[in-house]
């Protein structure tokens, strides 16, 4: 797809709520974030899909975090993509921009062509939140389903939160005039509030999708399931070129999908790329090891090297300089 330059609300997330029926939302278009995030690695275009895919639904999903929390989303699979783990961290202090990570492990030589999904087997979906220390950090699991990662994180909602929640995404190369190609994606998420939401099936009756997984539709009843279905419905009518497109700001989507419902916007969240690795957080990690494990992980040149998967900085370190009997200072 070809698109102009880059927008004022490129790189945020726009919260919202629909008071006429009980729902509240985000609205999400990343760019820098994408170009960020990939331009560290030479990943497949398949895998790339799926990066990005991930990496939007973290920023709608990671709004929620309170200042200094962290938000990771993770899929394991047994397909040749065999993992993909992004990290949100809430805002340092308020005003400032969230930060998101990501990457991804695959065999290439079973990468195939077509739908980037295909290229993930039978796995699972995760949400871990770290609400920091002396915290007990949240951890949730759901099967992979349907036939995204966004279907999963619909599944993993009703099944693990009894929250219904859809997600409505789209993604794709850009290319600007006199500008490389590079990824977009933009998206929207609905979520029905709790206090709206009694449930119509438990866990032990079992639900409608697959393999008796709840669905959205399986939690909601009377009042609550015609507003959701009616929501939905309007969402439906989104257009692909208005989720990642930088012509319509998020505020004249919002409008244009869901007027009668009443849409009331709060402040946009910014977003940016960024990691939280450093050599202090190496060290700590190797704190744990004696001299003799840390001759084991020393190169033939003599130094401990150690690479983030995340931002592809590379740690070298003087082995002697590691490990809990270090004999010399860093």
């Amino acid at each position: 797809m070809t698109l102009a330059i880059k927008t004022a609300w490129d790189d945020t997330v726009l919260p919202f709520q629909l008071d006429n029926s009980d729902i509240r939302g985000r609205v999400s278009r990343l760019d820098g974030v994408l170009a960020g995030i990939l331009r560290q690695h030479n990943y497949p275009a398949q895998v790339e899909a799926l990066v990005a895919e991930m990496a939007v639904l973290t920023a709608l999903i990671g709004e929620s975090m309170k200042q200094k929390w962290k938000l990771s989303l993770q899929v394991q699979s047994k397909g040749p993509v065999r993992m993909i783990a992004t990290d949100y961290y809430g805002p340092s202090e308020s005003g400032d921009p969230a930060r998101i990570r990501a990457y991804a492990s695959f065999d290439e030589e079973r990468l195939t062509e077509g739908d980037p999904y295909s290229q993930l087997g039978e796995g699972y979906f995760a949400i871990l939140i770290d609400q920091g220390q002396g915290m007990t950090p949240y951890q949730g699991i759901s099967p992979l389903t349907g036939a995204s990662i966004s279907s999963s994180a619909e599944t993993y909602f009703a099944q693990s939160e009894q929250l219904p929640t859809r997600f409505q995404l789209n993604l794709g190369k850009s290319t600007e005039s006199g500008g490389a190609e590079h990824w977009r994606a933009g998206g929207i998420m609905l979520q029905h509030l709790p206090k709206a939401s009694p449930f119509a099936a438990t866990d032990s009756e079992g639900g409608s999708g697959q393999g008796g997984l709840l669905e959205a539709a399986d939690i909601v009843s009377g009042d609550s399931s015609e507003n959701w279905a009616r929501v939905n419905m309007l969402l439906d009518t989104v257009e692909e070129i208005e989720l990642v497109g930088p012509n319509l700001a998020p505020t004249d989507l919002l409008y244009r999908l869901f007027h009668e419902e009443k849409p009331r916007v709060f402040d946009a969240q910014p977003v940016r790329f960024g990691c939280s690795c450093s050599e202090e957080r190496v060290r700590q990690s190797l704190s744990i090891y004696s001299a003799k494990d840390i001759i084991t992980m020393t190169t033939d040149q003599g130094r401990v090297t150690a690479d983030c998967q995340f931002c592809g900085a590379n740690y070298d370190l003087d082995p002697k300089t590691v490990g809990f009997e270090a004999t010399d200072d860093a």
